[in-house]
């Protein structure tokens, strides 16, 4: 275990400094330039070349990255151009938020994916299943704004269950959740089919039916801990796509998380808040697919003896 973790150390850290790396160069290619967006379209050239100085734009793109990774190493993610504020405190701002919402939006995912893709994979080849896996193809298919203003709609302007937009409760966390759940439960609900059709067709399955055990019994308590293992790995890459993959979601319902604060980091090409989300967003998928992996012995046995 100890030496999976160093040699995971140690490939974590290449991965993040290729991240940094391409992040920085494509913002450095950017047609947009940081110092004209805040001097404003009325500036003189000469206070954007003064802005420019100021935030050290004006210095070549090895040199501007190797001062980053110097203050990166440091724990210092820069300090934003717009909001003259740190870029880990705005982070830190916004976590709760994004963490709440990824949990929320994992679990009912999950419930979902894995529910109706046992559900297909027991009746394979039935209509059940062509029908499950018809609306897995749909949701993961729709738009994420589409499914947002059409449960907004439905559910907080028509039938006034949920509020249409904020944050701070749990009926704010609803519509937002079941728009990310509806949407990744349909790769969790394909995937779980094709896992739990391969174990159920496993030698031990047949042997376990063979013993007289009942069909409830063979599912929950053989077959499925055995397929739950992509899902457990899938698991780990969506906990970094929710760190900052839900810009869309988090515009519709007003969520105050990264994702909103990338997507205005955006609109204003300030560099170190795009370069701070997307670090952030890396480590979590790094940390998310290690967890993975120690969890994955844990549910199998087999995994740990290999």
């Amino acid at each position: 275990m100890a030496r999976l973790l160093a040699r995971r150390l140690v490939q974590s850290c290449l991965i993040l400094f290729g991240v940094a790396a391409i992040t920085f160069v494509l913002l450095y290619a950017l047609p947009a330039d940081p110092a004209r967006m805040l001097a404003g379209r009325s500036a003189t050239a000469q206070t954007v070349e003064n802005i420019r100085r100021e935030l050290g734009l004006d210095q070549p793109l090895l040199t501007q990255f190797l001062a980053y990774l110097g203050n990166l190493v440091q724990g210092d993610l820069g300090r934003s151009y717009a909001q003259k504020t740190e870029v880990a405190t705005l982070i830190a701002a916004r976590l709760p938020a994004t963490l709440t919402l990824m949990a929320a939006g994992i679990f009912v995912e999950v419930l979902l994916g894995l529910t109706f893709g046992i559900v297909a994979a027991l009746n394979r080849g039935g209509a059940l299943d062509r029908f499950v896996m018809a609306s897995a193809f749909v949701g993961v298919s729709a738009p994420q704004f589409v499914v947002a203003l059409l449960l907004l709609y439905v559910f907080a302007a028509t039938l006034s269950w949920f509020p249409m937009s904020g944050y701070g409760t749990a009926a704010h966390v609803v519509l937002p959740a079941m728009t990310l759940g509806i949407l990744g439960a349909g790769w969790y609900a394909r995937m779980a089919r094709s896992a739990m059709i391969d174990v159920l067709n496993q030698d031990f399955i047949r042997t376990a039916r063979a013993k007289g055990l009942s069909g409830r019994r063979v599912v929950l308590r053989h077959a499925l801990p055995n397929a739950i293992l992509p899902v457990v790995a899938m698991i780990g890459i969506d906990i970094g796509q929710f760190m900052g993959g839900v810009v869309v979601v988090e515009a519709v319902y007003g969520w105050p998380g990264i994702g909103q604060l990338a997507w205005q980091a955006i609109q204003q090409v300030d560099i170190p808040i795009i370069m701070g989300v997307t670090l952030t967003s890396a480590f979590a998928i790094i940390l998310g697919n290690l967890v993975a992996d120690l969890i994955a012995p844990m549910i199998d046995p087999r995994i740990r003896s290999h």
